[in-house]
């Protein structure tokens, strides 16, 4: 089943169930039970291939035993389904007992289940919901890759999606940065907040193809990991890299700003880093002070910059997507952020990407930073990625995809500086790839705005989202109003 149709089944089917209020609610229904059946898939594979396999799910709670039936007529529905869930599934599920000695199979699977719940109180809509996912055919290849499409189009639902700065990574993106950082097999790889995997996923991909035959998937198991704060998308990634037969996968559900970066040992370091971090969002006291004074920032997106210069190791390299802020921005912190990254680090390559990347999310222009940990910079290149005739990405017009990042290619292997050509001779020069030294950065007080787009750029948004936006603005606009309305009554002393 295409993942378009699936979730506006899903949702049809929630809508008609009492028990679930609202899209997290809804993305919380999914996600257990997309768990449940992927993990069901992976036994099959284990119990075809290993003699002493025993599963580390009781009997009655494996997906094969409760969600899947031989006929209509034996399938488990109603106030039957209803009191197995509440009473039989989560008890047990949430309850394994796990000791030092148990496989990662099982604490996977306690992990998952401990902050899932049914919101669900029809029985007849479970059903429904089973057989819904029980439909899919997660053996074919597309499906696999259009995983995170689920989690991408209820995130749309989510009200906070675009303030918190949470945001699906388009596939094209995450390809294109795993290609060129390029990790090694038997280094490490790691992404500090995962999300729903997809840089991980790719990671794996990629160094699957440097496998020999003779080697087997334990190689890139023990060497790639993710880490996540939020729970819906921790269990979407652990769930993806099962589906895409990583059967031992290392995501941690946490938060990894947590960790003093000065307490990092050389066992905790890294050799690739693949990310795209949280931006827009607000660290408390709490977690600043588990880095340097001088670098200390609210900002979420610039204390993983601090961390991923901590935990890089020498000789490692790193791909990271960040906003238009952390280019410009003449914060002192930041600043000193950006001053740490060019003296331990080689920033040899920014690209200029377009705010469309990531509509209808949020028009933020991002820009993709490539460096590895072999020296100070001495020069680094900058390239704007333009998109023909004036267009702008669109998810359903326009969808990025990685072809049409082939503009990006053919400049990573043959550099050179572009000029853009004027309108008038009188205008100044702008550039579209230029090569800046390492003293003109630092004249500039780490203004790193070189090879901008000379013209501000409009996202055009679908009728559905421009409609959204106005009433978001109405509702500001009206409490303002109604703040104002009453500081004047207030002063006017009037009840």
């Amino acid at each position: 089943m295409a993942i378009g149709n699936l979730i506006k089944s899903w949702e049809n089917i929630m809508r008609d169930d009492d028990g679930v209020n609202g899209t997290v609610q809804v993305l919380s229904q999914l996600v257990w039970m997309l768990f449940l059946k992927v993990y069901d898939l992976k036994e099959d594979m284990w119990e075809l291939y290993e003699d002493d396999f025993e599963s580390a799910i009781p009997e009655e709670c494996r997906w094969r035993n409760w969600a899947r039936s031989k006929s209509q007529k034996d399938q488990l529905t109603g106030d039957d389904m209803v009191d197995f869930v509440n009473n039989t599934l989560f008890p047990k599920l949430k309850g394994l007992g796990i000791t030092s000695q148990s496989s990662r199979r099982r604490t996977i699977v306690k992990e998952m289940m401990a902050e899932s719940y049914n919101y669900m109180k029809d029985g007849v809509c479970i059903r429904k919901a089973v057989n819904l996912l029980d439909g899919i055919n997660f053996d074919n290849q597309e499906e696999h890759h259009s995983f995170n499409a689920i989690y991408e189009t209820l995130l749309k639902g989510l009200q906070s999606a675009g303030r918190s700065g949470e945001f699906y990574t388009p596939r094209a993106l995450t390809q294109l940065i795993t290609e060129k950082v390029n990790p090694q097999l038997g280094k490490i790889t790691a992404d500090f907040a995962c999300g729903t995997g997809g840089f991980l996923i790719d990671a794996v991909e990629h160094l699957r193809k440097q496998r020999s035959k003779a080697e087997d998937n334990s190689i890139i198991e023990k060497t790639v990991f993710g880490v996540e704060k939020k729970q819906f998308p921790y269990m979407l990634c652990t769930t993806n890299m099962l589906l895409h037969n990583v059967d031992y996968p290392r995501i941690y559900h946490e938060n990894s700003l947590m960790k003093n970066v000065r307490d990092y040992k050389a066992n905790e370091k890294v050799d690739f880093i693949l990310m795209n971090p949280p931006y827009g969002g607000h660290e408390q006291d709490s977690i600043q002070v588990n880095f340097p004074s001088q670098l200390r920032s609210s900002e979420t997106a610039n204390l993983f910059m601090i961390e991923i210069l901590y935990r890089l190791n020498d000789g490692g390299r790193c791909g990271v997507i960040l906003p238009d802020g952390f280019l410009q921005n003449d914060d002192a912190s930041l600043i000193a952020i950006k001053k740490k990254l060019f003296r331990d680090c080689n920033v040899h390559t920014i690209i200029r990407m377009p705010g469309s990347c990531f509509a209808p999310y949020t028009s933020i222009a991002t820009n993709l930073i490539f460096f590895d940990k072999t020296g100070s910079t001495k020069e680094t290149w900058f390239y704007r990625y333009d998109l023909e005739n004036g267009q702008n990405f669109s998810m359903k017009r326009n969808p990025i995809t990685r072809d049409k990042l082939s503009a990006i290619d053919e400049w990573w292997e043959n550099r050179v500086e572009i000029k853009d050509e004027k309108a008038d001779k009188s205008l100044s020069d702008t550039w579209k790839s230029q090569c800046i030294t390492i003293g003109t950065i630092i004249d500039g007080n780490y203004n790193l705005d070189f090879c901008g787009f000379p013209n501000e750029e409009k996202v055009i948004l679908s009728p559905e989202d421009t409609i959204k936006n106005f009433k978001k603005e109405r509702e500001r606009l009206d409490r303002m109003l109604d703040e104002k309305l009453q500081e004047i009554l207030d002063l006017l002393e009037v009840k």
